[in-house]
């Protein structure tokens, strides 16, 4: 048989809290593991996608739309059958995508074309990036349908 949670925090001589505070722990780690990963690899997609001869931000576009289809993936694998767990989901959706997706990094890009004037960019820019990642993310949903 197998021993009760009680069983096993009584002979380690550890309180609930304690076990309750060490998840969360494990939890925010695993966040924080995702969404450094995440950051890096949006740093190396602006860094060498954003043209700094248009000066559009290929880079940032590109993060938004990978991030939009991967937490629709991820997010459709967590729903159907419960195939990723929740620490799984933590670590990729809010972790992996959180630091991957940048809406700050956004909104200051629609302020450089605003400032310059670039009022086609911005418009552009900004009804691409809402449009498509929309898409991308129920597009990823869709997907896990037919895959998983």
């Amino acid at each position: 048989m197998k021993p009760s949670f009680k069983q096993i925090a009584s002979k380690l001589k550890i309180s609930r809290n304690d076990v309750l505070y060490l998840q969360n722990m494990k939890q925010l780690l695993l966040v924080f593991i995702g969404g450094g990963f995440g950051s890096v690899l949006r740093y190396l997609l602006g860094k060498y996608l954003n043209s700094t001869e248009s000066g559009i931000p290929f880079g940032t576009f590109a993060a938004n739309i990978l991030g939009s289809l991967l937490i629709g993936i991820i997010l459709g694998l967590a729903a159907k059958n419960e195939a990723l767990s929740q620490n799984q989901t933590l670590l990729l959706a809010t972790g992996f995508c959180g630091g991957f997706t940048t809406f700050s990094t956004f909104a200051y890009e629609n302020h450089v074309f605003l400032k310059s004037g670039d009022f086609t960019s911005f418009a552009l820019y900004t009804i691409a990036s809402f449009i498509i990642a929309f898409l991308a993310v129920f597009a990823g949903m869709y997907l896990i349908r037919f895959v998983a």
